[in-house]
């Protein structure tokens, strides 16, 4: 997830440097360049990947009507939650991640800096709290953090549940003692996406492989954390693309119980910058097949919120999205001005939902 600021190379580090994409030429059916490890028989999955995309072929009013049918089963239809995320420590990633302009090896003005202090961080969490958020996450760009950045990231989460709002934390690749840890300091969430479909993924990153974050979840559910995992659209895949990153998702064991729906922010010096938008309604077809999919979920409009107009972002609201970030930065990008956002829920006559968990404790 994207901004503007750059990492000051360190000794060890390479000069940041433009990197050219080169997307494969010839896709096949499902949206890859024909290295597709998926498997074609999924015929006892939950959710068989062909029965996700005749979701996406429905005609749009007919999903948009059983979307809003298994919304209304499981959630109010009225209520947002609001979240908030904070970049705890910007930049320097060693990964290559195609999105992202906190990878060192980019241009984009990122600069790298160090893990915030507790004393920042609930600065932030009580400004969050005033402005309406119940859920506080806080984003921290490593690839895998060592032992000793677990045990100050544990700090921090003292510093949010000391604050009454559940906790969350996207760190990137966990051990399971590391979870154990984060689960011990008294996290409730942590996010970990998968980013695409899994024949795709190798195009968007090549330093690490999607199974490298299924273990990680496998990880975070064995530490009983609640799993955010979701992805990414707009990155140039085709619809059987998303129907794949969707069916992954619903067919976990325990799909996530929150779902973030990005939609690719463009950010110079990133491979992917100059990828061509997502049709806004098939961004909207997107929120309306997760919710199918995962009725009980939080699906939750994250990045690219900020490009999306008042009627798109209202037609998501319709088709099941019930959660989004709050404030004014998404890591390092910008976000929906906390009162633009207050007064398009105003306008929809929608409110603001706790957090499950700090309802909870709040009775």
């Amino acid at each position: 997830m994207p901004s503007s600021l750059l990492a000051s190379p360190s000794p060890t580090q390479t000069t940041p440097q433009t990197v050219q994409w080169l997307p494969k030429a010839a896709l096949n059916a499902h949206g890859c360049g024909g290295d597709c490890t998926t498997p074609e028989d999924d015929t006892g999955a939950r959710w068989p990947r062909a029965e996700v995309l005749a979701l996406f072929n429905l005609p749009f009013n007919d999903l948009m009507w059983q979307a809003q049918q298994v919304h209304r089963q499981h959630w109010d239809a009225n209520e947002v939650e609001h979240a908030t995320l904070l970049s705890v420590k910007t930049g320097g990633c060693e990964e290559d991640c195609g999105y992202c302009p906190q990878a060192a090896r980019y241009d984009t003005g990122v600069k790298a800096s160090k893990l915030m202090s507790p004393e920042q961080v609930r600065e932030a969490v009580v400004a969050a709290k005033e402005a309406g958020a119940s859920r506080f996450c806080m984003g921290a760009a490593w690839r895998a953090p060592k032992d000793r950045d677990i045990e100050k990231v544990a700090e921090l989460i003292g510093v949010i549940k000391q604050e009454g709002l559940e906790a969350c934390c996207t760190l990137g690749m966990l051990t399971e003692p590391q979870a154990q840890s984060l689960k011990n300091a008294g996290l409730d969430y942590y996010n970990h996406n998968l980013d695409t479909a899994p024949e795709l993924y190798g195009d968007i990153i090549t330093t690490r492989d999607q199974q490298d974050r299924l273990d990680t979840l496998s990880h975070v559910r064995s530490a009983s954390i609640k799993v955010c995992s979701g992805g990414i659209v707009g990155m140039g895949e085709t619809r059987e693309g998303r129907a794949g990153l969707i069916a992954q998702l619903a067919n976990l064991p325990t799909h996530p119980e929150s779902v973030p729906i990005n939609d690719l922010v463009r950010v110079p010096g990133t491979p992917l910058a100059d990828t061509p938008p997502l049709d806004p309604l098939e961004f909207v077809r997107t929120i309306a097949v997760a919710r199918i999919t995962m009725p009980t979920a939080r699906v939750r409009l994250s990045a690219g919120r900020q490009q999306m107009s008042e009627a798109v972002q209202a037609m998501c609201f319709l088709a099941g999205a019930n959660s989004i970030f709050y404030g004014d930065k998404l890591l390092t990008t910008g976000n929906p001005e906390v009162e633009r956002d207050r007064a398009l829920l105003s306008k929809l006559g929608l409110r603001s939902g706790k957090a499950v968990t700090a309802r909870i404790e709040a009775v």
